[in-house]
């Protein structure tokens, strides 16, 4: 997270609701591209249209000139599908996600493909204190408070425009008090798909209150396919020497430890499933791998190089870069086979994985790690890419 003043810019405008996709019927291009991968659907515009909370949903497909696309819906700002070429060179669609907005609004799993606010991960037994107040969340996982709380940003409709053919602007205003957290936050994400096959996340936002935010996006990856299985395979790359250990509600103990000589040492590729079943504290109590790895600020793009993942079938890599000092890595450990994937799949036991770019969880009751803190007059700026190569 960067804090920047904002002397000398502008106040975000408000964006208004985008209606140039909800005024007809649209089918995602995939329709051609079907018999290429199974993994490909159709996705229908008329599922994804929906009146929550009085706004409007709808469903937004980003293109870039290799006929990629990054599909996303408003409804908790989420990306639905992301179609990226195999080594084949065929389409392949590497984010799990559902068919409608009814399937995200029923789902057993609230945070599928979601933007995630206010506070990404955890914070210990919902509760933090700001310039001598406390202030007490809701708890909605265990006794402490996740991706949120109850109505976590997963849940809201995202005002959205789409200025160009490969951008997705999407807009929310989380009013003082959303869910217990102080301040009037404005929070501003732009999604771009690149013609170098990488999606771009900006996130920006600013406050009326001093306020905690830690702000990501929960895809779920699978790089063979959505419903092709598991990920057990795929081979994992960290650029991160340590990790934040965690408790057994997985709120971290405030150290830093070293991955070498442990299970969690991905400095080396390697497939997630070698070592996920190992006698190991941590693993018990994450039920496979779900920690933050404290990143080595490898520089790369601009950025810290902050893992590389591979599909085992499909040979599509990304690599994940950030501008954040942690990396959430999550091996699908509460998937539970209760909700169907688009791709007519069931969310099976670890068949897709998350890497969330952050801030360590609990850091606003972490003092020694890296701030959360946003003040007024100061703005929140972060930027994460996922890119994709074969």
């Amino acid at each position: 997270m960067k804090l920047k003043s904002l002397a000398g810019l502008g106040v975000l405008a408000a964006i208004g609701l985008a209606s140039c996709q909800s005024e007809s019927k649209k089918t995602s291009s995939t329709d051609s591209l079907k018999s290429d991968s199974s993994a490909v659907v159709t996705l229908v515009a008329d599922s994804f249209k929906k009146e929550i909370d009085g706004k409007q949903t709808a469903l937004y497909t980003l293109k870039n000139k290799n006929n990629a696309e990054a599909i996303f819906t408003n409804y908790g700002g989420r990306l639905v599908s992301l179609l990226v070429p195999n080594k084949d060179g065929k389409l392949v669609d590497v984010v799990v996600g559902f068919k409608s907005v009814s399937d995200y609004e029923k789902s057993t799993e609230p945070y599928f493909g979601a933007t995630i606010g206010r506070y990404g991960n955890r914070i210990a037994k919902g509760k933090f204190t700001l310039e001598g107040k406390t202030y007490s969340l809701f708890t909605n996982n265990g006794q402490n408070t996740l991706h949120g709380g109850k109505k976590g940003y997963q849940y809201v409709v995202w005002d959205a425009t789409q200025p160009n053919a490969s951008t997705l602007v999407l807009h929310y205003l989380s009013k003082d008090g959303d869910e217990n957290f102080p301040g009037n936050l404005d929070v501003k994400v732009t999604y771009t798909l690149t013609d170098d096959n990488e999606l771009k996340m900006d996130y920006e936002a600013k406050t009326d209150k001093t306020t905690v935010v830690n702000l990501t996006n929960h895809a779920f990856f699978n790089l063979n396919g959505d419903g092709s299985g598991t990920i057990l395979n795929h081979e994992v790359q960290i650029y991160a020497d340590g990790y934040t250990p965690v408790d057994s509600t997985l709120i971290p103990t405030g150290k830093i430890e070293k991955v070498a000589g442990t299970p969690f040492d991905f400095t080396k590729a390697t497939t997630i499933g070698a070592r996920i079943n190992d006698k190991n504290e941590q693993l018990t109590f994450g039920k496979g791998y779900d920690h933050n790895y404290v990143l080595n600020k490898t520089k790369a793009m601009g950025m810290f190089h902050a893992a590389t993942v591979k599909g085992d079938k499909s040979g599509v890599v990304m690599d994940i870069y950030t501008q954040e000092p942690g990396l959430q890595f999550y091996s699908g450990n509460f998937m539970q086979s209760k909700n169907t994937f688009k791709s007519g799949a069931k969310d099976d036991f670890r068949t897709a994985i998350a890497m969330e770019t952050q801030h360590f969880p609990d850091s606003p009751n972490q003092p020694a790690f890296p701030s959360t803190v946003l003040k007024p007059g100061q703005l929140y700026k972060t930027s994460s890419i996922y890119k994709f190569t074969k």
